[in-house]
């Protein structure tokens, strides 16, 4: 594709991806059993690439290279994106490209001290897995469950956390909390690819799949590695490929439910006392709400360990456990428990900022608020206002006032505690004067985020009532 006038180019590229993906998506909607041929020209189509290279260029990782040395950074700046497009395209069409192995890179586990593997691919296999993306997304867009939340368009964690909510409210009080043994790293190769080939029947995608899951990892030890199973963390296709092998789990607990039967059936059975439970799940992170009791709860870590087994996936014994909503417990950085509402006799669901992920903010903050970290107040303030910004509008759609409030105070100490020591010489008052008109900390027109000015908002629970991108807009009448 031309794209001289890379807007004009992109706007075009993107309409008619949509709209291919709008197809894609209600035809196997239509037909549930339907496999997909002839899809191999989609991902070499020159508007596919196209958008698959914008998501690739705008990416955080854009500025990461590969094993080759060579990031998407690069590419944009030597001003031959036509160029690479176009071999790109012509390689996938002589079916003579062939991915390289991911960069092994170890980042830190959420404060755990413990430190989890991304496998970064080169440039241009990014490009291909996006446009791979693009295809298959909608299709198995089609297949997947509500209870799924992770890497989902137009999903997010705050879904899933109202969804507990709601059922922690309506007597789901015990809680199966389980983690997957290195999920990314170890699902089964063949049962992951029957699952595609049960929509795809284009054998030169399905080659084009299994040749990124056995890629092959480039260690950083310097030394090559085979891929025998897993989707390695930091791919993009990886998360879509993950939530196929997961959806196994989604349709084991959503078979379980449509048991129970219609809503009256259900509300008598729970009154009768037999168990009830309900899957939410975020990519690898998942929980079972249950309605029943403690041993009920129990057994579905053995059924769900069952599931999981044939895609090569185990619980983790000493992450895996059962809780009762009073106690709490902590998802996707929440700490939801249930208590008894200030000034009256009822019991409350609350979401809370979990205390995990406190730390997480409050050493970020002390991380960019380091001595030597900026030369000027106006960068740290650009850097700061940033993460506290991001963190708080994650955490905005639950009790979190206080919390604001307290990481408020914290950041202001340390700004103000930055100043001090980058001018030792300057009495305080004269910094105060300087540095802090209105009592914040300001330089060139930016002023220190304040966390405690940000509204808390219950967010709602959608249910259902989530659209995809390709979901059709009703016509109004008007």
């Amino acid at each position: 594709m031309n794209i001289d006038d890379p807007s004009d180019a992109l706007f075009w590229a993107e309409r008619r991806v949509l709209g291919i993906q709008t197809k894609l998506h209600q035809w196997a909607t239509d037909d549930t059993g339907r496999r997909f041929n002839d899809l191999f020209n989609l991902v070499c189509d020159p508007a596919f690439l196209l958008v698959a290279w914008e998501r690739v260029r705008t990416n955080r990782g854009a500025r990461t290279a590969g094993v080759d040395g060579i990031s998407a950074h690069a590419v944009r700046l030597s001003g031959r994106e036509d160029l690479f497009l176009d071999r790109l395209r012509r390689d996938l069409k002589t079916q003579t490209f062939t991915p390289l192995p991911v960069r092994e890179v170890m980042i830190p586990k959420g404060g755990s001290g413990k430190l989890r593997r991304l496998g970064i691919p080169p440039v241009g296999d990014r490009v291909v897995q996006a446009a791979l993306k693009l295809v298959l997304e909608p299709i198995f867009e089609a297949d997947f469950l509500p209870c799924s939340y992770g890497f989902r368009p137009k999903r997010r964690a705050q879904d899933a956390i109202a969804e507990i909510h709601f059922f922690g409210s309506r007597s789901y009080e015990w809680v199966l909390e389980a983690d997957i043994q290195a999920c990314f790293d170890e699902i089964a190769h063949p049962a992951l690819m029957d699952r595609v080939r049960a929509r795809i029947g284009d054998k030169r995608v399905l080659a084009l799949v299994k040749a990124f899951l056995k890629a092959g990892i480039m260690h950083t030890d310097g030394t090559e590695g085979a891929s025998i199973t897993g989707t390695p963390q930091g791919g993009i296709l990886s998360p879509l490929l993950a939530n196929i092998a997961l959806s196994e789990l989604d349709e084991h607990f959503a078979e379980t439910w449509q048991s129970y039967g219609s809503d009256y059936q259900r509300t008598a059975r729970r009154r009768r006392g037999l168990p009830m439970c309900r899957l939410i799940r975020y990519a690898d992170d998942w929980v079972v709400m249950v309605s029943g009791t403690r041993q009920h709860a129990e057994a579905l870590r053995a059924e769900a360990a069952a599931v999981l087994a044939p895609m090569g996936l185990r619980l983790s014994e000493a992450k895996t456990q059962v809780v009762h909503i009073d106690e709490g417990f902590d998802f996707l950085g929440w700490h939801i428990q249930r208590r008894r509402k200030r000034g009256t006799d009822r019991n409350v669901v609350y979401t809370y900022p979990s205390k995990k992920a406190l730390a997480s903010i409050v050493d970020k903050v002390r991380a960019i608020t380091g001595r030597s970290k900026h030369r000027h107040l106006s960068d740290l303030l650009r850097q700061l206002n940033s993460v506290l910004r991001g963190w708080c509008a994650y955490f905005r759609h639950g009790v979190s006032a206080a919390t604001f409030g307290y990481l408020d105070e914290y950041s202001w100490h340390r700004v103000t505690r930055w100043l001090r020591k980058r001018h030792p010489r300057v009495p305080w008052a004269s910094l105060f004067r300087r540095f802090l008109p209105g009592k914040r900390p300001t330089e060139d027109g930016i002023s220190l985020f304040q966390p405690q000015k940000v509204p808390v908002v219950r967010y709602r629970y959608r249910g259902r009532n989530i659209p995809t991108p390709w979901t059709p807009i009703p016509a109004t009448v008007g």
